[in-house]
């Protein structure tokens, strides 16, 4: 059985310190909103009955009230202040250097499965639920011990798009469970996919492990790993893509889920509180 590195079991620590904080926080709010019940033996009062101009007038302003607007998109600075940093993780994960080389070398690739192909090129480049509707912020962070490559992403897009795309990555494990891709540089490629559990974090989630298995162009075999994580957050959706030829340990795959949802779930609440 393999254990979560130092980096990795602290990171979890501060997920669980993280949710317990938001989750009594949420209670004491609940809490505060509940009505009290009236002193036994005290019967509420009936209201007094309108007259009718104050029955027209409340009608009116009914009617002409305007629809409550939606919550405002985050800008930028917003959506960078939710990205899961170095800092987080700690050693030896780092800023990147550059993009990992077996992104082209292995993932690039085709399959005549039509479903399967759209995997692979969702994983290539990364545009999982397409163009966003406002800004998008993105960190990349490199472990060197073993040339894993984390990538974060926040954004918006339409709420039932995502849950669409979200519903559609909960049926490869079954569509695409194994099968084989040609890639530019590394041929044939074995393709398995199987379903990742995540933590029960924002309102719409789902992920997968794919693995690729093969030889390289020296006839050393590979296998590439790339954990695939999506949680929808109200209006605003993140993505994790875990991957490299080392230890893809999906213990961080979920921390960074679970701890990028309630990051981006306490900025958007600020934001609307500042509105």
């Amino acid at each position: 059985m393999t254990h979560a590195p130092a980096a990795a079991r602290a990171l979890l620590v501060s997920v669980l310190s993280v949710t317990a904080l938001l989750t009594a926080a949420g209670c004491m709010a609940d809490d505060r909103n509940v009505p009290r019940p009236l002193p036994e033996g005290v019967s509420q009062p009936p209201p007094p009955p309108l007259s009718p101009s104050a029955t027209t007038s409340a009608a009116t302003s009914a009617t002409e009230r305007p629809a409550t607007p939606s919550p405002p998109s985050l800008s930028e600075a917003q959506l960078r202040e939710a990205l899961i940093t170095d800092t987080d993780l700690g050693e030896p994960w780092m800023t990147s250097r550059g993009t990992a080389t077996w992104r082209d070398g292995v993932l690039k690739a085709t399959t005549t499965n039509p479903d399967c192909h759209r995997l692979l090129d969702t994983l290539y480049t990364e545009e999982l639920f397409g163009t966003p509707a406002g800004p998008r912020a993105t960190a990349t962070l490199d472990d060197a011990s073993n040339d894993t490559q984390l990538r974060y992403q926040v954004a918006a897009y339409r709420p039932a798009d995502v849950d669409r795309v979200l519903d559609w990555l909960g049926t490869l494990p079954e569509e695409c469970e194994r099968f084989e891709a040609t890639t530019t540089r590394a041929g044939t490629q074995l393709v398995e996919v199987t379903r990742l559990s995540l933590p029960e974090a924002g309102d719409a989630r789902s992920g997968l492990r794919l693995r690729m298995t093969g030889e390289a162009a020296d006839g050393a075999r590979t296998a590439l790993t790339v954990d695939l994580a999506a949680v929808r957050v109200g209006e605003d959706t993140l993505i994790v893509t875990n991957a490299g030829f080392g230890a893809v340990l999906p213990e961080v795959t979920r921390a960074v889920t679970q701890l990028g949802a309630d990051r981006l779930a306490e900025v958007a609440r600020q934001g609307r509180a500042q509105v």
